[in-house]
Formats: C-alpha cells, sequence, structure tokens
C-alpha cells in the first residue's frame, strides 16, 4: 500500500511505498517494481534497503493506468501484469516519472536504482538515460540485451539466472560480448529468483545478489 506520493513534471500525483533507517541515511535507493505492482514482496525489499542504512521508495509506476495495482504471481496476475507493463504502459512517460521519483530520492542523498524482472529493464534504462543515478542494480531485466547498444552513465552490475527461460542465455552472452566491461552475474537459478514468494526463489543466489548490490550502493552512495 502506497503510503506517500511523487508530483511528477506534469503534476501527476504517483504513489509511493518508502521507508527510512533508523540514523542518517547513507544515501537512497530507488527500487523498481516486476510486473506485479508495488505489492508486499516489493515493499519488504524497500523495507530491507532501508534497515541496510538507505533512505529507499518504490514508486507504482502503473498508477496512470490503474492505482494501485497489487498482484500475486499466478497464471492471471502474470497475463494482467504483462498487459499492464507491455501492452499498455507508455514507457518514455514511465522514465519521466522515474526521473521525478529519483530527483525526490535524491533529497535524501545520492541515488543507487534496483529493479527486478520489468523494473531490472528500467534499471538498465534509467542508468542509461535518466540523471541524479549513482549506481545501479539490475536483476533479470527482460529486455535488457535488446538494448545493449546504450552506455550506463554511472557503475552498474546485471544479474541473470542460468535456468531463465524468459531470458536466454546465448542472449546474456552476446550482451557481454557487446558490454566487456559491465559485471554481469549469472546464478544456478530461475527468473524472480529474488521474490521469496514465488517457487523460482532462490535463496542462496537472491543473497548473493543482495550483498553485491549493498557493496555497490555502498561504494558509490555512501557519503
Amino acid at each position: 500500500m502506497p503510503n506517500t506520493t511523487i508530483t511528477c513534471g506534469d503534476g501527476f500525483e504517483l504513489g509511493a511505498y518508502e521507508a527510512s533507517p533508523s540514523g542518517a541515511a547513507k544515501g537512497a535507493v530507488v527500487v523498481i517494481q516486476e510486473i506485479f505492482g508495488v505489492n508486499s514482496h516489493i515493499r519488504s525489499v524497500v523495507d530491507g534497503y532501508a534497515e541496510a542504512g538507505f533512505y529507499a521508495i518504490a514508486p507504482a509506476i502503473f498508477d496512470r493506468l490503474e492505482r494501485d495495482v497489487q498482484l500475486g504471481y499466478t497464471e492471471d496476475d502474470m497475463t494482467a501484469g504483462i498487459e499492464l507493463a507491455f501492452q499498455k504502459l507508455d514507457m518514455s512517460q514511465t522514465l519521466a516519472d522515474l526521473q521525478a521519483t529519483i530527483d525526490t530520492a535524491a533529497n535524501h542523498g545520492k541515488v543507487g536504482v534496483v529493479g527486478y524482472c520489468f523494473g531490472g529493464l528500467l534499471t538498465w534504462l534509467s542508468s542509461c538515460n535518466l540523471n541524479q543515478v549513482s549506481a545501479a542494480s539490475a536483476y533479470y531485466g527482460g529486455g535488457i540485451p535488446d538494448n545493449a547498444e546504450l552506455t550506463p552513465s554511472c557503475p552498474i552490475i546485471l544479474h541473470f539466472g542460468e535456468q531463465d527461460a524468459h531470458i536466454p542465455m546465448d542472449s546474456v552472452a552476446a550482451f557481454q560480448e557487446k558490454q566487456p566491461d559491465l559485471p554481469v552475474h549469472v546464478y544456478a537459478a530461475d527468473h524472480g529468483f529474488n521474490c521469496d514468494q514465488r517457487d523460482s526463489y532462490d535463496a542462496t543466489a537472491a543473497s548473493q545478489a543482495k550483498e553485491r548490490t549493498l557493496t555497490l550502493f555502498n561504494d558509490n552512495l555512501a557519503a
């Protein structure tokens, strides 16, 4: 459930879920949702980054289509999320809304972006196209290999699962050939391995990826 709003460039009020650390924030983290909205899993991710010492916020990027989308992980939910993300959402408007979120988060320090699934793709696009992004961590973003010609403007790491049928390993290998200097981590896991509400959850891969992401953020966001 969103607990704050972000005023976008055109005045639209975008819902968001935010959490703050117990002490002074050592930076800010923008968490970009999967196709399932700012559901309980994404809120727990936000809470986790706050517990790690960062101000964290997840914008409800579907709000321009439908307010407060919170889907689960059934086949019907998957179909509904795919329709929202890939058939109805305006990508340029979404990037503008993410820029507004990043600008808001920047009030709490340097900004890192982390995203999952559809949010992983948006994280890659944010690192290449948006301002005030100081570090980024993209998890199993379908579509990233198709945008390998872009150039990130900040340190970024990428995470993929070798068992992910949505993102074949040959496409990841082709991406690495085009971006040989970027850290690309491949785990013995499936798509969605970070989400403990999905059958594909892999605790070992999730822990390793989170540790790498926290190292990246601590190195690049902390004052």
